[in-house]
């Protein structure tokens, strides 16, 4: 996990996007009394590209920034997810920054490629 989410932070940086946080859930699932595999949400996005889709609907503000959840299942294999930019376009009812979710479908596309083994 923690080499993970390294080469993810990492990767963010060198392509000048903003992090905002990490959350370390499996330690707030700890601190309430639950137990959790090892999960963490890193906050990250490009404002400029980013707050473009709030233009089109304030809503959308609900899913950005990008979040993408670093976990580990129990065999000990590290996963990432991330909500389908093309299901938040459809959801927000935006028809009116494809390119933009295209960009930003390739951006955390390459990202959570950094993930895949040597």
């Amino acid at each position: 996990m923690p080499e993970t989410i390294n080469r993810i932070k990492k990767d963010i940086a060198d392509k000048g996007i903003k992090f905002f946080d990490e959350i370390d859930q499996a330690k707030l699932a700890a601190d309430a009394g639950v137990t959790l595999l090892p999960s963490t949400l890193l906050v990250f996005g490009n404002p400029p590209l980013g707050t473009q889709f709030m233009t089109s609907n304030p809503d959308s503000g609900l899913d950005w920034p990008v979040r993408l959840l670093v976990y580990q299942d129990a065999k000990g294999d590290v996963w990432t997810t991330y909500t389908d930019f093309g299901w938040i376009a459809n959801r927000h009812a935006i028809r009116d920054r494809v390119e933009q979710f295209a960009k930003a479908s390739g951006v955390v596309a390459s990202i959570t490629s950094t993930i895949r083994a040597n």
